[in-house]
């Protein structure tokens, strides 16, 4: 069903993936009917459900993987929280978790490429201005995003948006008591699967969500060979 919930435009998109039970609850419904994915992707493709490329051997994921990201942290992205977005992209879901947390709570997003980090605050400045520092309560940051953000954490919500080799320790090590990672783990080219990752009285409790295949979480020289982009 996950792949039956292309749309026309954002509201049929999102509609669809209500409808396909991907979206289960009114907050994570209403966050992706106010952030518009056509702002974030240069393609009249933008509300097909499934990933689309925006260069630099990145893609955005399948809305449908946005959407269940949302609802895996929904608990954990409520006024006053504070998450990370390791490899944050065009900016998308960083701006969906963003609104998610308030005024009062605060979002970094990390992405090692700077033309992308640099495009998604463009985009964000055009449409979601409010959200921004000093005013608001996002921060996109240029950094290898598989040591996360230490000097912002810890954090009660960490979204990943690529697939890590192993369990990324460091990422863990910057949870919350009672946050909450959601990770794909895996090859680049072998068995991946979304594992998450609770932090429960000091212990870490891993939980197997379901398959998929994402791009690698590795250094910008893998992602983006010197020889050029494409």
């Amino acid at each position: 069903m996950t792949w039956r919930s292309h749309g026309t435009d954002n509201i049929s998109m999102v509609r669809n993936l209500g409808q396909n039970g991907i979206i289960q609850s009114q907050r994570v419904s209403e966050v992706m009917k106010k952030v518009d994915r056509g702002h974030f992707i240069d393609s009249r493709d933008a509300y097909r459900d499934s990933p689309q490329s925006i260069g630099f051997g990145v893609t955005i994921s399948a809305p449908h993987m946005h959407a269940y990201a949302l609802e895996w942290l929904k608990d954990h992205l409520t006024e006053g929280s504070k998450a990370l977005d390791v490899g944050s992209g065009s900016g998308y879901l960083t701006v969906c978790m963003a609104e998610m947390v308030g005024k009062t709570g605060k979002v970094v997003g990390v992405d090692h490429v700077q033309q992308l980090v640099d495009r998604s605050k463009t985009t964000i400045s055009k449409h979601y201005a409010h959200l921004l520092e000093p005013e608001g309560q996002l921060i996109m940051q240029c950094g290898d995003g598989r040591l996360g953000s230490p000097s912002e954490g810890p954090f009660d919500a960490i979204h990943v948006g690529a697939a890590s080799p192993e369990k990324p320790n460091n990422l863990i090590d910057q949870l919350k008591e009672g946050g909450r990672l959601i990770v794909p783990v895996g090859a680049e080219h072998g068995h991946q699967e979304i594992m998450q990752y609770e932090k429960r009285n000091g212990e870490i409790k891993p939980s197997h969500l379901m398959g998929v295949r994402y791009v690698p979480l590795t250094d910008l020289d893998h992602q983006v060979p010197k020889k050029g982009f494409f």
